[in-house]
């Protein structure tokens, strides 16, 4: 019998829905294409926005893909059995065409003739209802049609069973999620799926979007009514293999192998914790890396610093040798069964090994800084006769050196002193929740708040992109970008700083693209046809057999999503685009800030 491996289960599950007239869409790059609202893709239908919304895609209505995702709320949970920062999402997608009637069988037959877990093992969850859309009758009838009985059914509300926006505003609508049940007693009378006790886990959901989330707060019907399905394969895999542990599956434990013989000790017991969260954040970490994102103090670079410096601290817990990063990232790589083909830009191994062995050195630096200031702290204690360490004092080496509290209180003992741990998890959530007020107001946008300044951005990067390779070299390519309603970021290939008249060069260029009115044609067609024609297309592994083109004039021609205006004319009531800054975003790398100036 054929081992069920990650790559099995997407064959298993790209196979299923290609019989049912789906076709393949590649896994977009973590870092969204030309949206603020978030930094880095968190599900599978974020890159397919546009299309929910109603604007057609190049490979027609029925999709299926395999999404790497990244969710940077669970950092700070990673440590237990099932919590991940990167993950895969597997999902199909109608947009517009089929709904409840087939998505609902088609789930049924797939987790139970081809999966092949029990039909008296799956319980599902619908909508309730509420002031905004009605109870979920349909899908519960459709669920008794293919044999769940009532008492395997449930209602629940707007909390379990309603999907999105991922931001402020977007696509959203009603869903309907489905467990298996590990067989485990109830944890109480009321115990039912979505319970936390670990008696029923959850491995697919079919979400129902026929409704946009408007800044008003308000919900309007969709022009078209989408089906939008999420199945996680860490979980799923978890469920296949029968195993208590994530981190005991098979996508895991060539990672799990590697950090055990390292640190000289079995994946057991309280060193199952560190063990976890060094896994989990190398293994983002060389996924973010392999994106072309270096550690920063800013935005994604900030959260790979993060990820990277919190898997070291925990390596010190476990007394692992300098340089363990890099060998850890190795066995990441290395996993062909999982991620072989899937993710060809793993194959830039030492450009991620080396940015990690860097990273890893630069933070070692920081920390023997951190021993040195809780030295003093530890002087000043003993001076004043008080054998406590406040919370604010923690936390302070904790934010700005990296210092667990675990590596604190171990350096406190040796001089007899001991850690407020109770003050210093108060100081930790107050910082926490301004941090969370901080975020809802940069990500306000929301994913599909296109106001007409934002998409004029959208068309000026193109103008940027080829403005720069004019005047610079047609070697520049696009690193990445950030569209707000205030301003445009692009990051691009170039190994150094753009003089003062290179700056104004490149500026009087698109402002002269702009003036001249040039008309944007929007073609769809088969990518090898797009790089024919010449078409840009830096992502080169990531775009589906047919694609979009946007085509500027005679001045610039890219493979793009969208959205954009009809003519660059459109761009000059916003007034005149100006570069106004620019920075280094890591080796051979820069980054240009431009905005309207009326």
């Amino acid at each position: 019998m054929e081992k069920k491996t990650a790559r099995w289960l997407r064959d298993v599950y790209f196979d299923f829905f290609q019989k049912r007239g789906h076709k393949i869409v590649p896994s977009a790059s973590l870092v969204p294409e030309g949206d603020s609202s978030a930094l880095f893709i968190s599900a599978g239908m974020h890159p397919l926005v546009p299309y929910l919304m109603g604007e057609p895609h190049p490979l027609g209505k029925r999709l299926v893909s395999v999404q790497e995702c990244l969710r940077t709320q669970d950092i700070e949970a990673v440590g237990d059995s099932y919590h991940h920062t990167w993950f895969e999402m597997l999902g199909n997608w109608s947009l517009g065409d089929y709904f409840k009637e087939e998505a609902i069988p088609w789930s049924f037959e797939f987790l139970t003739k081809v999966l092949q877990f029990p039909a008296e093992k799956l319980n599902v969850t619908v909508f309730a209802g509420d002031k905004v859309a009605p109870r979920d009758e349909v899908s519960a009838r459709l669920w008794r049609q293919v044999g769940i009985p009532e008492e395997r059914i449930f209602f629940l509300p707007r909390e379990d069973n309603w999907w999105g926006p991922v931001s402020q505003t977007g696509p959203c609508g009603p869903d309907s999620e489905m467990f298996i049940d590990t067989g485990k007693p109830k944890c109480s009378p009321d115990c039912r799926p979505g319970c936390s006790c670990g008696k029923y886990l959850e491995v697919w959901n079919d979400v129902f979007m026929e409704y946009e989330r408007r800044s008003d707060g308000r919900y309007y019907p969709l022009k078209q009514k989408n089906v939008d399905t999420g199945m996680g394969v860490e979980r799923t895999l978890r469920l296949l293999e029968n195993k208590e542990d994530d981190y005991l599956t098979s996508i895991w434990q060539e990672i799990i192998k590697k950090i055990s013989q390292l640190a000289g000790r079995p994946y057991q017991g309280e060193k199952r914790r560190p063990m976890r969260i060094i896994a989990d954040h190398l293994r983002a970490a060389v996924f973010i890396l392999a994106d072309g994102v270096r550690p920063s103090n800013k935005e994604q670079g900030y959260v790979l610093r993060r990820l990277i410096r919190r898997s070291i601290r925990q390596g010190e817990l476990l007394g692992l040798p300098a340089g363990f990063s890099r060998e850890v990232g190795a066995a990441v790589i290395a996993n062909r069964d999982n991620y072989a083909g899937e993710y060809p830009e793993l194959d830039q191994k030492e450009e991620i090994l080396a940015a990690l062995a860097a990273e890893e050195e630069r933070f070692r630096q920081t920390l023997q800084r951190g021993l040195r200031e809780l030295a003093k702290m530890t002087q000043k204690l003993q001076e004043k006769g008080e054998r406590k360490l406040s919370g604010r004092d923690a936390f302070y080496l904790y934010e700005t050196f990296g210092f667990p509290p675990e590596l604190v209180a171990e350096e406190l003992r040796k001089d007899k002193l001991e850690l407020d741990l109770a003050d210093f998890e108060k100081e930790k959530e107050r910082h926490q929740a301004l941090s969370r007020q901080s975020a809802r107001g940069r990500f306000k946008s929301g994913l599909a708040d296109h106001d007409p300044r934002s998409v004029a951005y959208h068309t000026a990067t193109h103008l940027l992109q080829a403005a720069l390779r004019r005047i610079l070299s047609n070697q520049v390519r696009q690193m990445g970008s950030n569209i707000t309603h205030e301003r445009l970021r692009f990051d691009f290939s170039y190994p150094r700083a753009l003089s003062e008249a290179e700056i104004h060069q490149v500026e009087d260029l698109i402002n002269q693209q702009i003036k001249a009115g040039l008309k944007v044609e929007r073609r769809e067609m088969p990518f090898a046809e797009s790089q024919k024609l010449g078409a840009l297309a830096f992502f080169r592994d990531r775009y589906p057999e047919r694609v979009t083109v946007y085509k500027i004039g005679d001045f610039s021609l890219e493979v793009c999503r969208g959205p954009h205006v009809k003519n660059t004319a459109e761009l000059a009531k916003f007034g005149r685009l100006v570069l106004y800054k620019q920075e280094s975003c890591g080796t051979g790398c820069r980054r240009l800030y431009a905005r309207f100036q009326g």
